[in-house]
């Protein structure tokens, strides 16, 4: 069976700065029609980097979605036209200071297909040079690092619930072997 949904009507509904929302009408593959509300987003890159010692460089930050600080790996949206490679180490160097000397893709994910656009690439940093931390001026987030091991038990245990983090953790494990 053809699973395709045809789009009979868009209804824009907000446009923000981050993201843009709006309402379709489907025509749905039994040929009945349903309602579907899409968030479009740019998209956004992550960095797994993982110091000398294997510990991975992580930042605390207050998410107001869930009224709660979130421990994540550094991470930024992609400006428009961007490669999510230059987009990563961007984010690594503002939020955390670091500059890896050897860097790759770990893939992409898509953190909710069910309603929102986005795709966020993944990537694996060893190797770091450490200068200075450039926040964004309404960016407040604390640095650490926490020892890989450490960092596959909170996630496997819950502990450690954003998307991006726990995947590109756990990719690492498998593709590393630690």
């Amino acid at each position: 069976m053809d699973l395709t949904e045809t789009t009979l009507e868009r209804k824009d509904v907000f446009k923000g700065r981050i993201f843009s929302v709006h309402v379709d009408k489907v025509r749905l593959p039994n040929g009945e029609t349903s309602t579907r509300e899409v968030i479009e987003h740019g998209g956004g890159a992550a960095i797994l980097a993982l110091d000398e010692n294997d510990n991975v460089l992580v930042v605390s930050q207050y998410r107001y979605t869930f009224s709660r600080v979130l421990l994540e790996l550094p991470a930024g949206k992609l400006e428009p036209g961007e490669d999510p490679a230059v987009t990563a180490l961007r984010e690594l160097k503002e939020e955390t200071g670091a500059e890896p000397a050897s860097f790759e893709p770990l893939g992409r994910i898509l953190p909710s297909p069910g309603c929102y656009s986005e795709r966020l690439y993944l990537y694996l940093a060893r190797g770091l040079r450490f200068g200075e931390q450039r926040l964004d001026h309404n960016e407040f987030l604390n640095v650490s690092r926490v020892p890989f091991a450490e960092m596959v038990e909170r996630c496997l245990s819950g502990e450690i619930e954003d998307a991006k983090t726990v995947v590109a953790v756990l990719k690492a494990k498998l593709k590393l072997g630690l």
